[in-house]
Order: C-alpha cells, then sequence, then structure tokens
C-alpha cells in the first residue's frame, strides 16, 4: 500500500492540473519573450486565478488584427493585448469584442480614456534612438532628419507592425500632403523596412544603421539591464507621436469570466509593475518607476489623430507609403 501512495499522489495532483481552465491570450512576440513582461506577468496572473495562462506570440500589434480577422468566430484567443489605439476603430469593425465591464481606477494616460471595448496596459512616445558613442550630433526634429542624407535609418512596416504605423501617422500629422515626398526621401537612406520591431532593433544594436523607430523610453533597457547610457532618442522639436497599448476580451471566449478576471488585473500593481521593467513603457497607473526613467527624454508635445480619422485615411496613407518606397 505504502509503496502505491506516491503513484496516488500524482493522480491526484494531475487530476487538479487537468481541471484548471487556460485563457489564451494573443499579444507580440515581445511582449511574450523570455526579456519581457509576459513570464512574469504570466506567474502572477496564474497564482491568484488557478488558472493557466498561454500566451500565443504574433509579429506584432497589426498582425494581431490581422490574425483576428482571418479566424473570425473561430478564433482560440479569449484576449487580445498588443493592438494600440490607432486600430480600435477597425478593430471594432470585426464586430468580434466584447465589452470589457470593467469600473476603471485613476488612469495616468495622456488626455484621459474612456471606451467600453479596450482598456489601456501602457503608453509611449515613438522616436528615433542613436548610440551617442557614433553619432555625435544627432538630428533634433524630423526637419533637421530630412536634409541630412547621410542620416541611415531603419524602422518597420506599417502593414504588420504598430510601431511602423505610428511612424506613419507620426509623418501624416507633420507633413500631411507632404508625406509622399517625405518617404521618398526617407527611402534613399533606409536600411531596411523589418516586418516587426524586434528585427530592425536588432540591426541597429549590431551597428547597420545611425537610426531606429522606437520609443522615447527604449534608453531606459539599457541602462536598467545593462548599465548603457549611450543609447538615447533623438528629442524632435515639432512634437512625438503617441501610442497607447491596449486588450480586448473576444465575444466568442471560451473562458469570458477569467478573461475579465484577466481584464481586472491588468490595471494593478502586480501587472502594472512589470511595464515599466518589462515593457519599457510608461504604465497607466501611478507606479514606482525604475531610477532609468529618470534619465529619459519627454517630450514638449504629444502628436495623436483620433481612432476615426486614422480608420477613415489608413488605407490612403499606406497606398501613399508602399508608392513611395518602392519606387
Amino acid at each position: 500500500m505504502y509503496k502505491l501512495l506516491p503513484l496516488l499522489m500524482l493522480l491526484v495532483a494531475g487530476s487538479a492540473f487537468a481541471k484548471q481552465e487556460t485563457l489564451t491570450i494573443y499579444t507580440y512576440s515581445s511582449f511574450a519573450s523570455d526579456w519581457g513582461p509576459g513570464p512574469a506577468i504570466k506567474q502572477a496572473f496564474e497564482a491568484e486565478c488557478d488558472c493557466q495562462l498561454k500566451f500565443v506570440a504574433l509579429d506584432d500589434g497589426v498582425s494581431i488584427l490581422n490574425r483576428l480577422r482571418l479566424e473570425g468566430k473561430h478564433s482560440k484567443a479569449d484576449v487580445i493585448l498588443g493592438l494600440d489605439d490607432s486600430l480600435l476603430a477597425a478593430a471594432k469593425a470585426t464586430d468580434l469584442l466584447a465589452e470589457h465591464q470593467q469600473t476603471l481606477p485613476a488612469l495616468s494616460v495622456p488626455n484621459g480614456w474612456s471606451d467600453s471595448v479596450f482598456l489601456p496596459y501602457d503608453y509611449g512616445y515613438f522616436a528615433f534612438i542613436y548610440n551617442a558613442e557614433k553619432l555625435k550630433n544627432p538630428p533634433h526634429s524630423f526637419a533637421e532628419l530630412l536634409e541630412r542624407p547621410e542620416l541611415t535609418i531603419l524602422y518597420q512596416d506599417p502593414r504588420t507592425s504598430t510601431p511602423g504605423q505610428g511612424l506613419m501617422l507620426w509623418v501624416q500629422k507633420l507633413y500631411d500632403e507632404q508625406a509622399p515626398s517625405v518617404w521618398q526621401n526617407l527611402a534613399q537612406r533606409t536600411v531596411a523596412v523589418t516586418k516587426g520591431w524586434s528585427e530592425s532593433y536588432g540591426m541597429f544594436l549590431k551597428g547597420e544603421a545611425d537610426l531606429v523607430l522606437s520609443y522615447t523610453s527604449s534608453p531606459a533597457y539599457h541602462i536598467s539591464a545593462e548599465q548603457q547610457h549611450q543609447y538615447k532618442a533623438a528629442n524632435f522639436s515639432e512634437g512625438h507621436y503617441l501610442q497607447v497599448e491596449v486588450a480586448a476580451v473576444l465575444k466568442t471566449s471560451s473562458q469570458p469570466q477569467l478573461a475579465r478576471q484577466f481584464m481586472a488585473f491588468m490595471l494593478t500593481p502586480a501587472f502594472q509593475q512589470h511595464v515599466a521593467s518589462g515593457n519599457w513603457m510608461y504604465p497607466v497607473i501611478d507606479t514606482l518607476l525604475p531610477d532609468s526613467f529618470a534619465e529619459l527624454t519627454v517630450p514638449e508635445q504629444a502628436l495623436s489623430f483620433s481612432t476615426e480619422q486614422v480608420s477613415k485615411q489608413r488605407s490612403q496613407w499606406l497606398r501613399a507609403w508602399r508608392n513611395a518606397v518602392i519606387r
């Protein structure tokens, strides 16, 4: 009998494990990676939900929306996490998302937040990052960047990447009808347009370009994790485009209660403490920031379009970008 006890204990434990529900979240690869905030958030949520949290990593935020459109009502996702505020109208148009049903705490999102479907979990400002040990005289404005053809750049495809789309919106906001000529200018010194952020940032770290599109908060990672202070965000006098990253629950979720439990968890310190030191973005509730954030560039002006404007003109702006870069 004593010899059978370990086996019985394993069977009991296995039975309990099998009963755990699984919450499936589609997100982008850098969020779910070993060096992103995903693993710590997964551990913290599983500790309180008696469930398993499963991240499905896709290339980038736009890829999440494209996957959602492709799968439709047959999607295996319970939650999507990683779209940004410029995609809200397009995502709602799929009619696949449910209202979050959350009472919001005080949020520190610039310009505030009010939406019945999407909840924000972090925000940041797009910027070009440079290595101050290699580039002694960085551009101080977008106009100066365009006037200096010797500066090489890396950025992401606006059709698949939310940072890439952010650059497209930044250019549109500053240059409007002159945007096609701006893209032609940039195309002359663009080393690569990558599908997602990770590829272009990795190329930049290998020294393949002077500047890479990322966020004003990206240098905080190098300061905190590597004690390297040479990576900096070029501070452009015209202002920087604001991005708010969001999550939503699917109407077809097989775990609607668990999904809404995760949405509530997302706005607690247990989740938000990993935003600044894991995703290297600004949290949406008041929480302690790493010391490295004190060294960051803070834009004097945050630029943005309404999600309705983006939804209405995104296809037109994408065509203008594509026509300019394939010449």
